[in-house]
């Protein structure tokens, strides 16, 4: 069996999967009492959203390259948002060390994993070599062998 062919599903799966982890502790952050902290408890739901609908659009099929940033940015933002509440504090809001637990770091693996299994989905994809195809405006008749009638 040709293991090759499986490494960019097998990795898009556990992208998926590591940003939908994301977005449900951040949802389970929200639902707990978070959504009464201002301009926070918003910013929870948005990032639980933004990555459960990234997860998906993962999962349905190979997204573009586009997308896959987008999901970088996603996570990147919540390893941001982590680190500004720990250190200068955001709108106000402050937290302490690995608070609340155990969700601060399931949260880190999630995002941290996120970002590694882009980046080596990246590498992989950039391996692959791509399908010769014919330049944009060839007609049909020049990619095949019998020249029109």
């Amino acid at each position: 069996m040709n293991t090759k062919r499986l490494r960019i599903p097998a990795l898009r799966t556990m992208t998926a999967a590591a940003l939908a982890a994301s977005g449900y502790l951040h949802a389970q952050l929200y639902l707990d009492g978070y959504r009464f902290i201002h301009v926070i408890g918003p910013l929870f739901l948005l990032q639980a959203s933004a990555s459960f609908a990234l997860a998906a659009l993962l999962v349905i099929g190979t997204p573009p390259l586009l997308l896959r940033a987008a999901a970088a940015g996603v996570a990147l933002g919540g390893l941001g948002g982590f680190a500004a509440s720990r250190t200068v504090g955001v709108f106000g809001f402050t937290e302490h060390g690995l608070q609340p637990e155990p969700q601060a770091v399931l949260s880190l693996l999630a995002e941290a994993g996120t970002l590694l299994l882009l980046a080596l989905w990246q590498v992989v994809a950039a391996r692959q070599p791509r399908a010769v195809r014919p330049p944009v405006g060839t007609p049909d008749w020049a990619t095949t062998r019998t020249p029109p009638h």
